[in-house]
């Protein structure tokens, strides 16, 4: 709905999608609102589409179009989880998202100029290892950023917690495996209306309590029960 190109559908245009692309996410929630402008509308964001959800609120600011929002595992600093990815464990999800993100890249050189567009041979899409390669060499050109590190620092939403004027929750673990502590915001950088759940566990969208036998997946609940708080 807010990511043109992440639904398995490919996108038609050379551009893809990145962490703080709110462009397409604002044109589906003001159209819904046109559509029932009576209705309350919520939103919930996981992940990459957790930061874009926050920089938007951040954007928006006092444009109520959402009543209430939470965001899952939000990746806040790009640039400190492009470097932990590159640290442990977390090395092998990067080996297994980078793929995944070259193959869709390759697949633009079958529609679109890209050696043209991006200056990279179709050949050396495969020396593209981590993200911060990905993204240097495609992400940020194709986008227009000057660098990788240019499209990180624009598109983190930490910058933009403390112009949040929706009700909004963060869920966040303390061991993601995507992100180091350095990510968590702290107080003074978070607006009145943003609360910040920080959990010792939970993973990456993970949060599931219980006993292995009997596990309880208690993320959506949380999730269901603050956006129906203090609801007419």
């Amino acid at each position: 709905m807010h990511f043109r190109g992440c639904t398995g559908n490919d996108n038609k245009l050379p551009r893809s999608y990145h962490s703080g692309d709110s462009g397409d996410a604002l044109e589906f929630i003001k159209s819904v609102k046109q559509e029932f402008p009576y209705s309350k509308l919520y939103g919930v964001g996981y992940s990459l589409g957790a930061n874009m959800l926050l920089k938007l609120l951040g954007e928006i600011q006092e444009n109520k179009l959402l009543e209430k929002c939470v965001a899952v595992s939000p990746p806040m600093q790009l640039d400190a989880c492009s470097a932990r990815m590159n640290q442990g464990f977390s090395r092998y999800y990067q080996y297994r998202l980078v793929n995944d993100l070259n193959a869709a890249l390759d697949k633009k050189y079958d529609k679109h100029n890209m050696h043209r567009l991006i200056g990279l041979k179709r050949e050396d899409i495969k020396n593209l290892k981590t993200f911060f390669d990905f993204d240097d060499a495609y992400t940020a050109p194709i986008h227009g950023f000057d660098s990788a590190q240019d499209y990180y620092i624009k598109s983190s939403s930490k910058q933009y917690l403390k112009f949040i004027k929706t009700p909004t929750l963060i869920i966040h673990s303390k061991d993601d495996p995507f992100m180091s502590e350095g990510v968590i915001p702290s107080k003074e950088e978070l607006s009145e209306d943003v609360i910040l759940e920080l959990t010792e566990h939970g993973g990456h969208v993970g949060f599931i309590g219980g006993t292995l036998f009997s596990p309880e997946y208690w993320l959506e609940k949380r999730i269901v029960t603050f956006l129906l708080e203090d609801s007419n």
